[in-house]
């Protein structure tokens, strides 16, 4: 028998806070604060009733995977919200992303950074960046590779004046995290970048432990989609 919409949010919100609660725990474990640790809840493909809950039971920070996307189930109802976008950008969507997001985190090539750059300039309005790292070298993923991470993020600097605040990275599936999570850690230490976006719903624990400063949690919060 299907849930009813009252189950649903019931369980949405007990997930959410089974989440918030491991996130703690997790942070406590390796001397960490909690609060230095921010949920981003995916809400990419969510319908909104699965969303409404984990609004409703505090949640404030979101992360969607497309411009459109988020724009359409956002607009309107994101005051006082914090939006991250995850996914890939393409550089004919800055426009777009510059007004309506507050963080950035898929910054990974060069025509990207001009056109963020541009945007910003044009706007006036400052969106938080985060450079994407390839940590596994997976062709079919965006990211700069490791290799080239010091000498891109010194670009944005040195050529956009972008000031990049943190890294992100998505280990290869099958292949334990600790070891992409240690290489992005040391990638942001050596470059003064502060914030690690790293950690999905099977590893944001061990993402923690490895100094993630946000985790990027769907499933575990909303149920599979």
């Amino acid at each position: 028998m299907a849930a009813s919409p009252l189950d649903s949010a019931a369980d949405s919100a007990k997930a959410y806070h089974e989440v918030v609660a491991r996130i703690a725990h997790a942070a406590q474990a390796c001397g960490r604060a909690p609060a230095d640790v921010t949920l981003v809840a995916v809400s990419k493909q969510q319908p909104w009733e699965a969303i409404e809950p984990v609004l409703a039971a505090g949640q404030t920070v979101f992360g969607e995977n497309r411009v459109q996307e988020a724009m359409g189930r956002w607009e309107g109802r994101a005051e006082g919200l914090t939006l991250h976008l995850i996914g890939p950008l393409q550089s004919n969507k800055a426009r777009e992303a510059v007004t309506f997001f507050d963080v950035i985190e898929t910054l990974d090539r060069e025509k990207l950074a001009r056109a963020l750059a541009e945007e910003i300039q044009k706007q006036g309005r400052r969106p938080r960046l985060y450079v994407q790292v390839n940590t596994g070298e997976e062709p079919q993923k965006a990211g700069v590779t490791p290799q080239a991470a010091d000498a891109f993020i010194a670009a944005c600097r040195r050529d956009y004046g972008l000031e990049p605040e943190g890294l992100m990275c998505i280990p290869p599936m099958g292949e334990p995290a600790g070891p992409h999570f240690a290489l992005l850690a040391k990638i942001a230490a050596r470059n003064g970048l502060a914030r690690l976006s790293m950690g999905m719903s099977g590893d944001f624990e061990t993402a923690i432990a490895f100094g993630a400063t946000s985790v990027r949690v769907g499933s575990a919060v909303f149920g599979a989609r």
